[in-house]
Protein backbone atom coordinates (compact mmCIF):
# COMPACT_ATOMS: atom_id res chain seq x y z
CA UNK A 1 0.00 0.00 0.00
CA UNK A 2 1.05 3.18 -0.84
CA UNK A 3 2.31 5.73 2.05
CA UNK A 4 -0.86 7.98 2.99
CA UNK A 5 -0.36 12.16 3.79
CA UNK A 6 1.07 11.49 7.66
CA UNK A 7 -1.03 14.84 8.47
CA UNK A 8 -3.98 13.83 7.08
CA UNK A 9 -6.48 11.66 9.89
CA UNK A 10 -8.90 9.36 8.70
CA UNK A 11 -11.62 7.20 10.52
CA UNK A 12 -12.59 3.55 9.45
CA UNK A 13 -16.00 2.31 10.40
CA UNK A 14 -16.39 -1.25 9.99
CA UNK A 15 -20.54 -2.39 10.80
CA UNK A 16 -21.52 -6.13 11.35
CA UNK A 17 -25.54 -7.11 12.87
CA UNK A 18 -23.30 -8.16 16.54
CA UNK A 19 -20.52 -5.90 16.69
CA UNK A 20 -18.71 -2.57 15.93
CA UNK A 21 -15.19 -1.76 14.43
CA UNK A 22 -13.93 1.99 14.68
CA UNK A 23 -10.29 2.59 13.79
CA UNK A 24 -8.69 6.38 13.53
CA UNK A 25 -5.38 6.56 11.08
CA UNK A 26 -3.31 9.25 10.72
CA UNK A 27 -1.99 8.84 7.52
CA UNK A 28 -1.35 4.77 7.26
CA UNK A 29 -0.57 4.45 11.20
CA UNK A 30 -3.52 3.55 13.84
CA UNK A 31 -3.79 6.29 16.43
CA UNK A 32 -7.01 4.85 18.16
CA UNK A 33 -9.16 0.93 17.57
CA UNK A 34 -12.30 0.22 19.21
CA UNK A 35 -14.12 -3.19 18.64
CA UNK A 36 -17.43 -3.79 20.45
CA UNK A 37 -19.47 -6.77 20.30
CA UNK A 38 -22.55 -8.54 21.87
CA UNK A 39 -21.48 -11.68 23.68
CA UNK A 40 -24.20 -13.29 25.31
CA UNK A 41 -26.02 -10.66 27.07
CA UNK A 42 -23.12 -8.67 27.55
CA UNK A 43 -21.67 -6.10 25.48
CA UNK A 44 -17.63 -6.03 25.54
CA UNK A 45 -15.47 -3.50 23.90
CA UNK A 46 -11.95 -3.85 22.89
CA UNK A 47 -10.49 -0.14 22.96
CA UNK A 48 -6.90 1.76 22.90
CA UNK A 49 -4.91 4.39 21.52
CA UNK A 50 -1.23 3.52 19.23
CA UNK A 51 -1.68 -0.57 19.86
CA UNK A 52 -2.45 -0.89 23.41
CA UNK A 53 -6.04 -2.28 23.95
CA UNK A 54 -8.30 -2.46 27.10
CA UNK A 55 -10.91 -4.62 27.18
CA UNK A 56 -13.99 -4.34 29.42
CA UNK A 57 -17.77 -5.13 29.85
CA UNK A 58 -20.34 -1.80 28.91
CA UNK A 59 -23.91 -1.52 28.89
CA UNK A 60 -26.01 -2.43 26.62
CA UNK A 61 -27.05 1.67 26.12
CA UNK A 62 -23.22 2.27 25.16
CA UNK A 63 -23.20 0.04 22.16
CA UNK A 64 -26.05 1.64 20.56
CA UNK A 65 -24.46 5.24 21.79
CA UNK A 66 -21.08 4.34 20.06
CA UNK A 67 -20.69 6.63 18.01
CA UNK A 68 -20.80 9.28 21.03
CA UNK A 69 -18.46 7.07 23.22
CA UNK A 70 -16.09 6.54 20.40
CA UNK A 71 -15.71 10.96 19.81
CA UNK A 72 -15.61 11.37 23.56
CA UNK A 73 -12.60 8.96 23.74
CA UNK A 74 -11.02 10.45 20.49
CA UNK A 75 -11.04 13.88 22.22
CA UNK A 76 -10.31 12.94 25.80
CA UNK A 77 -6.99 10.68 24.43
CA UNK A 78 -6.06 13.79 22.37
CA UNK A 79 -5.95 11.75 19.55
CA UNK A 80 -8.27 15.39 18.09
CA UNK A 81 -8.71 18.18 19.49
CA UNK A 82 -11.95 18.72 17.26
CA UNK A 83 -14.43 16.77 14.62
CA UNK A 84 -13.30 18.60 11.98
CA UNK A 85 -9.65 17.07 12.56
CA UNK A 86 -10.87 14.48 10.51
CA UNK A 87 -10.41 14.24 6.76
CA UNK A 88 -12.69 11.57 5.50
CA UNK A 89 -14.62 8.96 7.37
CA UNK A 90 -14.98 5.02 5.55
CA UNK A 91 -17.39 2.26 5.65
CA UNK A 92 -17.40 -0.77 5.20
CA UNK A 93 -20.74 -1.98 3.30
CA UNK A 94 -22.39 -5.12 1.94
CA UNK A 95 -25.07 -4.27 -0.51
CA UNK A 96 -26.31 -6.14 -3.77
CA UNK A 97 -26.71 -4.72 -7.05
CA UNK A 98 -24.25 -3.22 -9.94
CA UNK A 99 -24.81 0.39 -8.05
CA UNK A 100 -23.15 -0.99 -4.67
CA UNK A 101 -20.25 -2.77 -6.72
CA UNK A 102 -17.87 -0.24 -6.66
CA UNK A 103 -16.61 2.42 -3.69
CA UNK A 104 -18.55 5.79 -4.30
CA UNK A 105 -18.83 8.93 -2.21
CA UNK A 106 -22.07 8.80 0.52
CA UNK A 107 -24.47 11.38 -0.37
CA UNK A 108 -28.54 11.47 -0.18
CA UNK A 109 -28.77 9.40 -3.56
CA UNK A 110 -26.69 6.32 -1.55
CA UNK A 111 -28.26 6.89 1.75
CA UNK A 112 -31.53 6.08 -0.32
CA UNK A 113 -30.61 3.13 -2.75
CA UNK A 114 -29.02 1.59 0.28
CA UNK A 115 -31.96 2.14 2.26
CA UNK A 116 -34.05 -0.14 -0.44
CA UNK A 117 -31.49 -2.67 -0.03
CA UNK A 118 -32.72 -3.75 3.53
CA UNK A 119 -35.16 -6.32 2.00
CA UNK A 120 -32.39 -7.94 0.47
CA UNK A 121 -29.27 -8.18 3.06
CA UNK A 122 -31.06 -7.16 6.34
CA UNK A 123 -28.15 -8.52 8.74
CA UNK A 124 -25.75 -6.42 7.22
CA UNK A 125 -27.81 -3.14 5.87
CA UNK A 126 -29.78 -2.22 8.90
CA UNK A 127 -26.27 -1.62 11.37
CA UNK A 128 -24.65 0.11 8.21
CA UNK A 129 -27.66 2.48 8.01
CA UNK A 130 -28.21 2.96 11.33
CA UNK A 131 -24.40 3.63 11.52
CA UNK A 132 -24.48 5.89 8.66
CA UNK A 133 -26.75 8.04 10.43
CA UNK A 134 -25.10 8.38 13.36
CA UNK A 135 -21.87 9.43 11.59
CA UNK A 136 -23.53 12.22 9.78
CA UNK A 137 -25.38 13.71 12.57
CA UNK A 138 -21.65 14.27 13.91
CA UNK A 139 -19.77 14.83 10.59
CA UNK A 140 -21.66 17.28 8.89
CA UNK A 141 -19.06 18.66 7.03
CA UNK A 142 -16.60 15.48 7.08
CA UNK A 143 -16.43 13.48 3.06
CA UNK A 144 -17.99 9.89 4.03
CA UNK A 145 -16.89 7.50 1.37
CA UNK A 146 -18.76 3.59 1.31
CA UNK A 147 -16.33 1.13 0.02
CA UNK A 148 -17.82 -2.08 -1.58
CA UNK A 149 -17.53 -5.50 0.11
CA UNK A 150 -18.22 -6.77 -3.20
CA UNK A 151 -15.68 -4.26 -5.68
CA UNK A 152 -13.15 -7.51 -5.86
CA UNK A 153 -15.49 -9.96 -6.96
CA UNK A 154 -16.63 -7.58 -9.99
CA UNK A 155 -14.91 -9.08 -12.44
CA UNK A 156 -16.45 -12.79 -11.82
CA UNK A 157 -16.75 -14.37 -15.82
CA UNK A 158 -20.35 -14.62 -16.61
CA UNK A 159 -20.56 -18.01 -15.91
CA UNK A 160 -20.02 -17.89 -12.53
CA UNK A 161 -22.06 -14.94 -11.70
CA UNK A 162 -25.46 -15.69 -13.54
CA UNK A 163 -28.04 -17.63 -12.43
CA UNK A 164 -30.23 -20.08 -14.49
CA UNK A 165 -33.18 -17.48 -14.30
CA UNK A 166 -35.03 -16.16 -17.30
CA UNK A 167 -32.67 -13.56 -18.78
CA UNK A 168 -34.81 -10.60 -18.70
CA UNK A 169 -35.69 -10.97 -14.75
CA UNK A 170 -31.99 -11.13 -13.75
CA UNK A 171 -31.14 -8.32 -16.16
CA UNK A 172 -34.57 -6.29 -14.66
CA UNK A 173 -33.58 -6.68 -11.40
CA UNK A 174 -29.83 -7.24 -11.38
CA UNK A 175 -29.99 -10.00 -9.82
CA UNK A 176 -26.75 -11.83 -10.25
CA UNK A 177 -23.71 -13.44 -7.85
CA UNK A 178 -21.97 -10.48 -6.70
CA UNK A 179 -19.93 -12.25 -3.64
CA UNK A 180 -18.31 -10.28 -0.16
CA UNK A 181 -15.73 -10.41 1.97
CA UNK A 182 -13.62 -9.01 -1.05
CA UNK A 183 -12.00 -6.46 1.67
CA UNK A 184 -10.58 -8.90 3.81
CA UNK A 185 -9.27 -11.20 0.44
CA UNK A 186 -7.73 -8.19 -0.92
CA UNK A 187 -5.83 -7.35 2.19
CA UNK A 188 -4.76 -10.83 2.50
CA UNK A 189 -3.31 -11.03 -0.79
CA UNK A 190 -1.64 -8.25 0.03
CA UNK A 191 0.26 -9.76 3.26
CA UNK A 192 0.65 -13.39 1.18
CA UNK A 193 2.86 -10.70 -1.32
CA UNK A 194 4.80 -10.02 2.08
CA UNK A 195 5.19 -13.52 3.07
CA UNK A 196 6.17 -15.58 0.05
CA UNK A 197 7.73 -12.60 -1.79
CA UNK A 198 5.19 -13.06 -4.26
CA UNK A 199 1.66 -14.00 -5.08
CA UNK A 200 0.82 -17.53 -6.28
CA UNK A 201 -1.38 -17.91 -9.62
CA UNK A 202 -4.07 -20.51 -8.04
CA UNK A 203 -5.46 -19.30 -4.53
CA UNK A 204 -8.21 -20.30 -2.35
CA UNK A 205 -9.20 -17.94 0.46
CA UNK A 206 -11.30 -19.45 3.12
CA UNK A 207 -12.66 -16.45 5.22
CA UNK A 208 -14.32 -18.16 8.45
CA UNK A 209 -16.05 -16.22 10.83
CA UNK A 210 -19.38 -15.90 11.86
CA UNK A 211 -20.24 -14.56 8.18
CA UNK A 212 -17.76 -16.99 5.84
CA UNK A 213 -16.89 -17.44 2.57
CA UNK A 214 -14.86 -19.23 0.31
CA UNK A 215 -13.24 -17.44 -2.87
CA UNK A 216 -11.00 -19.17 -6.17
CA UNK A 217 -8.64 -16.45 -7.02
CA UNK A 218 -6.62 -16.59 -10.29
CA UNK A 219 -3.62 -14.08 -10.95
CA UNK A 220 -5.18 -11.65 -8.68
CA UNK A 221 -8.70 -11.83 -9.85
CA UNK A 222 -11.58 -13.02 -8.27
CA UNK A 223 -13.12 -15.92 -10.75
CA UNK A 224 -15.61 -17.52 -8.11
CA UNK A 225 -16.78 -16.64 -4.73
CA UNK A 226 -19.29 -19.00 -2.47
CA UNK A 227 -21.81 -16.15 -1.55
CA UNK A 228 -24.03 -15.32 -4.04
CA UNK A 229 -26.54 -12.08 -4.53
CA UNK A 230 -26.71 -11.61 -1.02
CA UNK A 231 -24.55 -13.42 2.07
CA UNK A 232 -26.68 -15.95 2.38
CA UNK A 233 -25.63 -18.42 -0.08
CA UNK A 234 -22.61 -20.41 0.25
CA UNK A 235 -20.68 -22.27 3.37
CA UNK A 236 -22.75 -22.95 6.55
CA UNK A 237 -22.13 -19.75 8.98
CA UNK A 238 -22.99 -18.56 12.51
CA UNK A 239 -26.93 -18.02 12.06
CA UNK A 240 -27.07 -18.37 8.21
CA UNK A 241 -28.47 -21.57 6.40
CA UNK A 242 -25.87 -21.17 3.18
CA UNK A 243 -26.73 -23.13 0.07
CA UNK A 244 -30.26 -24.87 0.69
CA UNK A 245 -31.96 -26.51 -2.14
CA UNK A 246 -34.52 -23.61 -3.44
CA UNK A 247 -37.67 -26.41 -3.28
CA UNK A 248 -37.15 -26.91 0.57
CA UNK A 249 -37.46 -23.48 0.95
CA UNK A 250 -41.01 -23.51 -0.62
CA UNK A 251 -41.89 -26.67 1.11
CA UNK A 252 -40.47 -25.06 4.58
CA UNK A 253 -42.37 -21.37 3.83
CA UNK A 254 -46.11 -23.81 3.35
CA UNK A 255 -45.49 -26.11 6.24
CA UNK A 256 -44.60 -23.39 8.86
CA UNK A 257 -46.48 -21.00 7.06
CA UNK A 258 -43.73 -18.59 6.93
CA UNK A 259 -44.09 -15.27 5.25
CA UNK A 260 -41.70 -14.00 2.96
CA UNK A 261 -40.37 -12.05 5.45
CA UNK A 262 -40.34 -14.37 7.99
CA UNK A 263 -38.57 -17.04 6.11
CA UNK A 264 -36.32 -14.06 5.55
CA UNK A 265 -35.43 -14.10 9.37
CA UNK A 266 -35.32 -17.79 9.80
CA UNK A 267 -32.90 -17.87 7.18
CA UNK A 268 -30.84 -15.82 8.32
CA UNK A 269 -30.95 -15.37 11.86
CA UNK A 270 -32.26 -19.41 13.33
CA UNK A 271 -30.28 -21.48 10.52
CA UNK A 272 -26.73 -22.07 10.55
CA UNK A 273 -24.35 -23.64 13.33
CA UNK A 274 -27.29 -22.01 15.71
CA UNK A 275 -30.08 -24.33 14.12
CA UNK A 276 -28.04 -27.50 13.72
CA UNK A 277 -27.28 -27.06 17.52
CA UNK A 278 -30.53 -27.60 18.28
CA UNK A 279 -30.50 -23.55 19.28
CA UNK A 280 -27.63 -24.15 21.94
CA UNK A 281 -25.11 -22.01 20.07
CA UNK A 282 -23.58 -20.79 17.15
CA UNK A 283 -19.69 -20.05 17.95
CA UNK A 284 -17.56 -22.79 17.18
CA UNK A 285 -15.26 -22.48 20.11
CA UNK A 286 -18.53 -23.05 22.18
CA UNK A 287 -19.66 -26.09 19.75
CA UNK A 288 -16.01 -27.56 20.72
CA UNK A 289 -16.66 -27.57 23.97
CA UNK A 290 -19.77 -28.96 23.80
CA UNK A 291 -18.88 -31.52 21.01
CA UNK A 292 -16.15 -32.44 24.04
CA UNK A 293 -18.88 -32.87 26.36
CA UNK A 294 -20.96 -35.59 23.68
CA UNK A 295 -23.40 -33.10 22.27
CA UNK A 296 -24.46 -35.13 19.06
CA UNK A 297 -25.87 -31.91 17.76
CA UNK A 298 -22.51 -29.98 17.96
CA UNK A 299 -20.79 -32.63 16.45
CA UNK A 300 -23.21 -32.78 13.60
CA UNK A 301 -22.84 -28.86 13.43
CA UNK A 302 -19.47 -28.31 13.05
CA UNK A 303 -19.09 -31.51 10.76
CA UNK A 304 -21.58 -30.24 8.79
CA UNK A 305 -19.51 -26.74 8.36
CA UNK A 306 -16.60 -28.10 7.85
CA UNK A 307 -17.65 -30.51 5.24
CA UNK A 308 -19.24 -27.63 3.67
CA UNK A 309 -15.62 -25.82 2.97
CA UNK A 310 -14.36 -28.89 1.70
CA UNK A 311 -16.87 -29.19 -0.86
CA UNK A 312 -15.69 -25.52 -2.07
CA UNK A 313 -11.69 -25.80 -1.58
CA UNK A 314 -12.47 -29.07 -4.14
CA UNK A 315 -14.88 -27.67 -6.23
CA UNK A 316 -12.57 -24.47 -6.59
CA UNK A 317 -9.25 -26.27 -6.98
CA UNK A 318 -11.08 -28.24 -10.44
CA UNK A 319 -11.94 -24.26 -11.27
CA UNK A 320 -8.38 -23.54 -10.74
CA UNK A 321 -6.69 -26.18 -12.86
CA UNK A 322 -5.13 -27.12 -9.69
CA UNK A 323 -4.07 -25.06 -6.21
CA UNK A 324 -0.88 -23.35 -5.27
CA UNK A 325 -2.03 -22.10 -1.92
CA UNK A 326 -4.73 -22.51 0.92
CA UNK A 327 -5.24 -19.97 3.39
CA UNK A 328 -7.30 -19.33 6.17
CA UNK A 329 -8.43 -15.70 7.21
CA UNK A 330 -11.26 -14.32 9.99
CA UNK A 331 -11.99 -15.00 13.09
CA UNK A 332 -12.47 -18.91 13.01
CA UNK A 333 -9.50 -18.99 10.24
CA UNK A 334 -7.41 -17.14 12.37
CA UNK A 335 -8.41 -18.51 16.06
CA UNK A 336 -9.05 -22.08 15.41
CA UNK A 337 -6.58 -24.68 14.80
CA UNK A 338 -8.96 -27.61 14.81
CA UNK A 339 -10.95 -26.70 12.45
CA UNK A 340 -7.69 -25.61 10.11
CA UNK A 341 -6.66 -29.06 10.85
CA UNK A 342 -10.33 -30.50 10.07
CA UNK A 343 -10.64 -29.33 7.29
CA UNK A 344 -7.13 -29.55 5.59
CA UNK A 345 -7.62 -33.48 6.39
CA UNK A 346 -8.45 -35.63 3.38
CA UNK A 347 -6.74 -33.17 1.22
CA UNK A 348 -3.41 -34.41 0.22
CA UNK A 349 -5.23 -35.36 -3.00
CA UNK A 350 -4.76 -31.39 -3.62
CA UNK A 351 -1.04 -31.34 -2.22
CA UNK A 352 -2.33 -30.00 1.04
CA UNK A 353 -0.65 -31.35 4.27
CA UNK A 354 -0.48 -29.20 7.17
CA UNK A 355 2.53 -29.36 10.16
CA UNK A 356 0.76 -29.86 13.34
CA UNK A 357 2.71 -28.04 15.29
CA UNK A 358 2.52 -25.55 13.18
CA UNK A 359 -0.78 -25.18 12.94
CA UNK A 360 -0.93 -25.19 16.74
CA UNK A 361 0.78 -22.35 17.48
CA UNK A 362 -0.78 -19.79 15.64
CA UNK A 363 -3.91 -18.64 17.42
CA UNK A 364 -4.80 -15.13 16.37
CA UNK A 365 -2.44 -11.96 15.36
CA UNK A 366 -0.22 -13.82 13.02
CA UNK A 367 0.60 -14.74 9.78
CA UNK A 368 2.45 -17.57 8.58
CA UNK A 369 2.41 -21.11 6.33
CA UNK A 370 1.40 -24.11 7.98
CA UNK A 371 2.12 -26.81 5.59
CA UNK A 372 4.58 -29.28 6.27
CA UNK A 373 6.61 -28.62 3.07
CA UNK A 374 6.24 -31.79 1.50
CA UNK A 375 3.81 -31.45 -0.36
CA UNK A 376 2.70 -28.68 -3.60
CA UNK A 377 0.46 -26.72 -2.03
CA UNK A 378 0.87 -24.16 0.29
CA UNK A 379 -1.09 -23.41 3.12
CA UNK A 380 -1.52 -20.16 5.52
CA UNK A 381 -2.84 -18.52 7.96
CA UNK A 382 -3.55 -15.02 7.27
CA UNK A 383 -4.81 -12.22 9.86
CA UNK A 384 -6.99 -10.63 7.46
CA UNK A 385 -7.08 -6.58 8.00
CA UNK A 386 -10.24 -5.03 6.55
CA UNK A 387 -9.71 -1.90 8.65
CA UNK A 388 -6.32 -0.92 6.81
CA UNK A 389 -7.71 -2.14 3.42
CA UNK A 390 -11.02 0.05 3.97
CA UNK A 391 -8.68 3.07 4.57
CA UNK A 392 -6.70 2.63 1.68
CA UNK A 393 -9.65 1.89 -0.30
CA UNK A 394 -11.16 5.07 0.84
CA UNK A 395 -7.74 7.70 0.12
CA UNK A 396 -7.06 5.85 -3.03
CA UNK A 397 -10.95 7.16 -4.06
CA UNK A 398 -10.15 10.20 -3.10
CA UNK A 399 -7.30 10.81 -4.40
CA UNK A 400 -5.43 11.29 -0.97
Amino acid sequence: MVPLEMEKKYLVVNLGSASKKYALYEGDTELFFAHYEKEGNDVVVTEGKNGARIRSVIAPHDYEASVKRLVDLLIASGCITALNNISAVGFRVVASGEYFNATKRIDDEYRAKLAEEYEIAPLHVAAVSKGMEEICAQFLETPLVAVSDSAFHAELPDYARTYALPVKDSKKLSLYRYGYHGISIRSVLYTIKDLAGTAPSRVIVCHLGGGASVTAVKDGISVDTSMGFTPLEGLVMATRSGDIDSGALIYLARKLGLSLEALDEYLNHQCGLLGLSGGKESGVRELLELEKAGDENAKLALAVFVYRIKKYIGAYTAVLGGLDMLVFTATIGERSSIIRARVCDGLECFGVKIDELKNNLIIGDASDFIDDGKLSSRVAVIKTNEMGQILADMTEFLGR
